[in-house]
Order: structure tokens, then sequence, then C-alpha cells
């Protein structure tokens, strides 16, 4: 069954439409299906203003659907993956209220600190939702129920498992070190001096460790 949106038994009268090209001011025909036009006049590639990319953001056979995918709808795609991947992580922990309370703080420091590393948020976003599940063969299943590319759940099983040290690694190392740290001084179980050499000795990126000196106040 091919999806209704698509389909042209269902489009209207302004199912093709005509806009201006944002670089050089020439007329562009859209059919309502184009993810993007090529200008003939400039030659920029131009993204369909009135598409509503609201599926494709999370459907596995999006690239088949609609073709070649503009570079702002395949950031929303991992950017709308990693809130249904909280979505999961929620329902995974069902009434633990703790364990989804944690992995929200680690969630929420790995944004932090992803953002001034440069790394790319929607990946590791994924990563820090899944980072307390004991059971990795089921952090695995959920990336794949939600339709993720193969490339997207390798990189974040190898975040999950420490197979490959990089970036994205540290990132989600450094937002589970603060959030414990945080934990223990919330229970009053460690000294200045215990805080600052956990800080040194746990936290690798230099973010990380700027973020948990300011917020141990040490």
């Amino acid at each position: 069954m091919r999806c209704p949106g698509q389909d042209m038994r269902y489009w209207k009268h302004d199912s093709i439409f005509e806009i201006k090209c944002p670089y050089c001011g020439n007329p562009i025909e859209f059919f309502k299906d184009d993810s993007t036009k090529k200008c003939k006049n400039c030659g920029k590639r131009v993204p369909n203003p009135k598409m509503d990319f609201g599926c494709a953001a999370y459907c596995q056979f999006a690239e088949q659907c609609l073709g070649d995918l503009p570079p702002e709808l395949m950031e929303s795609r991992e950017d709308m993956l990693k809130n249904r991947v909280a979505v999961e992580m929620k329902k995974y922990f069902k009434k633990d209220f703790k364990k989804i309370s944690h992995a929200l703080k680690i969630s929420r420091y790995a944004e932090q600190i992803g953002k001034e590393e440069g790394v790319p948020l929607g990946i590791v976003l994924c990563a820090a939702y899944l980072a307390d599940f004991d059971d990795l063969d089921k952090a695995k299943e959920i990336l794949e129920q939600l339709g993720a590319k193969e490339e997207l759940i390798n990189e974040v099983m190898n975040i999950l498992t420490g197979n490959v040290k990089n970036k994205n690694y540290e990132v989600i190392n450094d937002a589970k070190a603060i959030t414990e740290i945080q934990d223990l001084i919330e229970k009053d179980e460690l000294s200045e001096e215990q805080i600052k050499k956990l800080v040194n000795d746990k936290i690798l990126t230099e973010t990380g460790k700027k973020k948990a000196k300011i917020l141990f106040k040490i």
C-alpha cells in the first residue's frame, strides 16, 4: 500500500505550486512529494517548504519514499529518534522512577557536554537514555524496532559497551560520572578531596571537568 500523502489520487489543487528560489529569485515548480528541487537558474538545491516531513523523520524507508532528503531533515530524524528512545526507556523502567530520573540526569548532562564538545546529539542522547540498561540486547532491540539506521545502532552500542573510546563515548562517560558523583554527594558520602579526585580521575573531557567543578563548587 502506498503512503496516501504521496499518492496523486489524494492530491488537491494546491498539490503543485511555485515558489521563488531563495538564492536567486527564479521561479521553481514543486510537486507536493518533491523533497527538494534544483533551481534551473543558479543550480542550488532547495527544500520543499510545504512538505510535511513528520513520518520521514523516523521512517526507515524515508529515502526510498522521498528520494534524497535535505540535511535539515536528516538531523531531525535523529532528533525525533532520541525522543522516541526516551519514551521507550520510560516504558522499560515502568514505575522505577529512580531509574528514570537517573537516566534523565545522564541525558541532561550528555546534552550539555555534547553541545560544547561538538558531538552528534541525536546519537549521544540515544546512548544516554539507554546507558542504565543492564540488558544491552534490549537496548539494541529498541533501536531496531524504532527503525534506527544500522550505523547509528552500531555507534550507540559501541558507546554503551566501550568498544570504541571516541568523543561520543567520552561524553557519555562524563555524563554518567557526574551523575554518580552527584548521587554520592547527595548521600553525604564524599569529602571535598574525594570529589576532586573523582572528577580528575573519572571525567575525560575538558568540558566535563569544567562543568563538574562548577556544579560541585570545587
